[in-house]
């Protein structure tokens, strides 16, 4: 369920930009800093520091952006290991 006036992204490097920056905003860090972490960077790791209120956050912004409840569709939250398995994980649910 996206928002009806916000394209739906296609790819996975535009899913992945955008997730990026919705990291960089739950987490109140430079965008440009993410923007050039490599994938396999662990979101709760100290490049990123993802605390759980910021996770939080994050959930809700992939599910208002993307129409994906993580919380409901991935229980263990795996999904929330990097930025590579978010993008995944959105990919394979959208």
């Amino acid at each position: 369920m996206t928002d009806a006036r916000t394209p739906s992204p296609t790819d996975r490097s535009t899913v992945e930009r955008e997730l990026r920056s919705m990291i960089a905003e739950a987490a109140r860090l430079d965008a440009a800093v993410v923007a050039e972490l490599p994938a396999d960077t662990d979101l709760f790791g100290p490049e990123i520091g993802l605390t759980s209120l910021a996770g939080v956050t994050l959930l809700g912004a992939v599910d208002t952006r993307f129409g994906v409840d993580i919380a409901t569709l991935d229980l263990s939250l795996d999904s929330l290991q990097s930025i590579a398995t978010l993008t995944d994980f959105i990919m394979a649910h959208r």
